[in-house]
C-alpha cells in the first residue's frame, strides 16, 4: 500500500519537467497537442499549407484583395451547401438531391420575379419556403417510410432537375432585381471619412476579434473552474495570436478592396448559429446521438424520426438559399445551374472531417473543407490549369481526406 503511494508521489513531474512547466519548449507543446487533436487541426494546417504553396506558385497572385473577394463570392453557394450536408452526414445520411434543387429554386425565383413581378423580398421568402417543402417531403420519406436517403434524394435529383427544365422551358430566364442581385454580387456600403480601406469591414473585423479571443478566454476558464484538462498557456497565447492574425490579415485584403461581401456576413450568421446548435442545444447533441450510435440513442429517449426529418427539413432551406445566390450571382436562372453541387458539398464535408459511418464532424470543419476546394479551383485557374486535371487533383484530395479520416481511427483504436 505505502509503496503504491510512493510511485504515485514520484511520478509527479518536478517544475520545468513536465506538465505546464516552463520547461517544456513551446515547440513541444504544439506538436503534442497537434498529435492529441490531429482529426480537428489536420485539415486546418492542410488549408495553410495549400495556400502559402498556390500563394508562391502563382507569384503572390493568390492573396490579391481581388482574388480573396472573389474566392468568397465564388464558393459562398458551396459554403451554404457544406453546411447543410455536414449535419445530414453526422446524422448518418446523405443527400444527392441539392444540386437539383439549388436549380430548381433558383428556376422558381426567376419566374416568380421575372414573369410575374413578385417583389424580390417576398419572392426570397416563398423560394426558401419551398425548398423547406422539398426537404419535408424527402424527409418524411427518410425518416417515416423507412426509405434509404440514398435512394430518396437520387429520385429527388431527378425530379428536380426535370422540374427546373419544365419552368423555364430550356431556356435562361432573367436578370434578376438588383435588390436580389446584391445577395449574390453585393457589398456592404461604404461609410464614414475616407481612409483608403472600407471602414464597416475594419469595424467587423475588430469586433469579431474581440468576440473570439472573449469566447476563447471564457472557455479555458470554464474549463479550469471544472477541473478540466487545458491546453499550456503558452500554446493557448499562441492559439490566439494566430486567430487574431488570420482575422485580421482577412479583414485588411478586404477592407482593400470592395469591403466585406453581404453573403460574406451571411455565411458568418450561419457558421455561429449552426455552429452553437451543433455544440450547445439537445438538437445538435440528438444529431451526434443517432449519427454515432442509432441504437443506444433510441433507448436514450431520443426521437430519431423527428430529428432525421429536421435534418432534412433544413437542408432543403440551406439548397433554396444556395440557389438564390447562384442565380443572383449569374443575374439569370440556367437550367444547368447546380450541376455537381452535391459532390461539392459532399466533398466539403468529408474533407472537413465528417466521417462515412457518421457522428462526427463539425460546422466549421465543412467550412475548411469548402474552403481547400475553394483555393485548389482558384489557384489552379490562375495557373491556367485545365479542367481536366482540376478534376483529377480534387478528386485525389478528397481520397487523401478519407483516408486520413481512416488512419486517424485505426491509430486512436476506434
Amino acid at each position: 500500500m505505502s509503496t503504491d503511494v510512493t510511485d504515485k508521489v514520484s511520478a509527479v513531474p518536478p517544475p520545468g519537467k513536465g506538465g505546464s512547466g516552463g520547461g517544456t519548449s513551446l515547440v513541444q507543446l504544439v506538436l503534442g497537442g497537434l498529435r492529441r487533436n490531429l482529426r480537428q487541426y489536420g485539415m486546418l494546417i492542410a488549408l495553410g499549407l495549400i495556400v502559402v504553396l498556390f500563394q508562391v506558385w502563382t507569384g503572390g497572385d493568390l492573396l490579391l484583395p481581388r482574388n480573396v473577394s472573389n474566392l468568397v463570392l465564388q464558393n459562398s453557394y458551396i459554403l451554404i451547401l457544406a453546411i447543410g450536408m455536414m449535419l445530414v452526414i453526422i446524422a448518418g445520411h446523405i443527400d444527392l438531391s441539392v444540386g437539383s434543387l439549388t436549380a430548381f429554386v433558383g428556376a422558381f425565383a426567376a419566374v416568380l420575379t421575372v414573369q410575374h413581378g413578385v417583389a424580390w423580398p417576398v419572392a426570397l421568402v416563398l423560394c426558401l419556403l419551398m425548398g423547406a417543402v422539398a426537404g419535408a417531403v424527402q424527409g418524411v420519406l427518410i425518416a417515416y417510410f423507412g426509405i434509404p436517403s440514398f435512394i430518396v434524394t437520387l429520385a429527388g435529383m431527378l425530379l428536380f432537375r426535370g422540374l427546373t427544365e419544365i419552368l423555364l422551358q430550356g431556356q435562361t430566364l432573367g436578370p434578376f432585381p438588383n435588390g436580389l442581385q446584391k445577395l449574390g454580387n453585393g457589398f456592404l456600403p461604404a461609410v464614414g471619412p475616407n481612409t483608403n480601406y472600407h471602414n464597416i469591414t475594419l469595424l467587423l473585423g475588430l469586433v469579431l476579434i474581440a468576440a473570439v479571443v472573449w469566447q476563447e478566454v471564457r472557455d479555458r476558464r470554464r474549463q479550469q473552474e471544472f477541473a478540466l484538462d487545458v491546453v499550456p498557456r503558452n500554446l493557448f497565447l499562441l492559439k490566439l495570436v494566430a486567430i487574431v492574425a488570420a482575422i485580421l490579415a482577412l479583414t485588411m485584403l478586404l477592407a482593400s478592396y470592395n469591403g466585406a461581401p453581404i453573403i460574406l456576413i451571411v455565411l458568418g450568421v450561419l457558421v455561429v448559429g449552426y455552429g452553437y446548435v451543433m455544440r450547445n442545444a439537445v438538437f445538435g447533441r440528438h444529431i451526434y446521438a443517432i449519427g454515432g450510435n442509432l441504437p443506444a440513442a433510441k433507448l436514450s429517449g431520443v426521437k430519431d424520426k423527428k430529428v432525421t426529418f429536421y435534418v432534412f427539413l433544413n437542408m432543403g432551406v440551406l439548397a433554396a438559399l444556395a440557389g438564390l445566390v447562384v442565380a443572383a450571382r449569374l443575374n439569370a436562372a440556367s437550367p444547368k445551374a447546380g450541376l455537381n453541387f452535391e459532390l461539392e458539398a459532399i466533398a466539403s464535408s468529408f474533407i472537413g472531417g465528417a466521417s462515412m459511418s457518421g457522428g462526427v464532424g463539425t460546422v466549421l470543419g465543412a467550412i475548411i473543407g469548402g474552403l481547400v476546394l475553394g483555393v485548389l479551383n482558384n489557384g489552379m485557374n490562375l495557373l491556367s490549369v485545365g479542367t481536366d486535371w482540376q478534376q483529377v487533383i480534387k478528386g485525389l484530395a478528397l481520397l487523401a481526406a478519407v483516408g486520413f479520416d481512416v488512419w486517424n481511427k485505426r491509430k486512436s483504436g476506434s
